[in-house]
């Protein structure tokens, strides 16, 4: 048995007669003519489940839509990270990194983010990635070229690269598609359209991932660095040479993809690496602090890029013990 679906609203045609036996013809316009009657006839929203009311390719209603903030208040310098506590050492001024970008500075100059990683905006990446809901990709690349243009003035004149955090084979070959290089080309459209001054070239291709590391929810910050480790690799050297590069996803999580695919590009000869994505998690109470004896350990063998977190460490043994812990997002 053959059936057409409707990716927006998952509603299945069952169609009486072997797959074998129906003509590309018949099976286009099968689907054409269920695409184009819930077009005209929407469901209902796929986030907050209210009845939609205007013909839309997306299917999200406008309050949804309206939802998607981005992110206000104090955040890391570097990474990003939200800065819920500043303590100030006597004569010494604040310089906006958070704790962990003060222990070890990540191999990217600077993660940026629209929004956080919840409510409208996660279920809006959701529907991209696992149910194919591919409009949503120019939703979540309005708010890239947000972030990407709140990096212009770090960013150098001349050419910048953009190179989405690739998908390994099997993984896009499942999913039919990368969402970090769909998101990638709306933003770019998006930048293109509203007169963007820098110079952005798409390198698709130029990163590629190695082998499959899996779903990583769960893993600590340690797991994951050891989990992606090798994981990455550039295709051809000459095209990242002393090359500006802006490395792009759909979210920031803990920050251990976005550090290992920038380690492997400046290991190939990447002059600098800009980080710019749709959303991110804001992780609970990551407090800014002044420097203190510790910090001395970034230098030692073995410590990794933006972590010196030890195996089995938690989140909540590596924060300092000042202040109150609130959560954001």
């Amino acid at each position: 048995m053959w059936e057409a679906v409707f990716s927006s609203t998952g509603f299945r045609i069952r169609v009486a007669r072997p797959a074998a036996t129906i003509h590309a013809v018949v099976c286009w316009a099968e689907c054409a003519a269920a695409t184009l009657f819930f077009t005209l006839f929407p469901a209902d929203c796929r986030i907050c489940g209210s009845p939609l009311i205007k013909i839309s390719r997306l299917p999200v209603c406008n309050d949804c839509l309206h939802a998607l903030r981005p992110l206000t208040g104090s955040y890391c310098a570097i990474c990003g990270e939200a800065l819920l506590y500043a303590a100030k050492t006597a004569g010494q001024p604040l310089d906006g990194r958070c704790r962990l970008c003060r222990l070890a500075a990540p191999p990217f100059e600077r993660a940026v983010a629209y929004g956080s990683y919840d409510g409208a905006l996660r279920d809006l990446v959701h529907l991209l990635k696992f149910s194919q809901v591919r409009p949503a990709a120019q939703v979540l690349g309005r708010m890239l070229a947000e972030s990407i243009a709140a990096l212009d003035p770090s960013l150098p004149s001349g050419i910048i690269s953009v190179i989405p955090v690739p998908l390994h084979a099997h993984k896009q070959s499942q999913r039919g598609f990368n969402q970090a290089d769909l998101i990638a080309r709306a933003a770019l459209k998006q930048l293109s359209r509203s007169g963007h001054v820098k110079k952005f070239e798409l390198c698709a291709g130029a990163l590629v991932r190695l082998r499959d590391t899996g779903s990583q929810i769960g893993l600590t910050r340690h797991q994951r660095r050891q989990n992606l480790r090798g994981a990455f690799a550039v295709k051809d050297a000459t095209a990242i040479s002393n090359r500006n590069i802006l490395l792009v996803d759909d979210v920031y999580t803990t920050g251990a993809t976005a550090s290992e695919c920038a380690r492997v590009l400046r290991r190939a000869g990447a002059a600098r690496v800009w980080v710019a994505t749709a959303g991110r998690t804001l992780r609970v109470s990551n407090f800014f602090v002044e420097p203190d004896v510790s910090e001395g350990r970034d230098d030692e063998p073995g410590m990794t890029e933006h972590s010196m977190a030890e195996p089995g460490m938690t989140e909540a043994s590596r924060e300092p013990t000042i202040g109150i812990a609130t959560h954001v997002g």
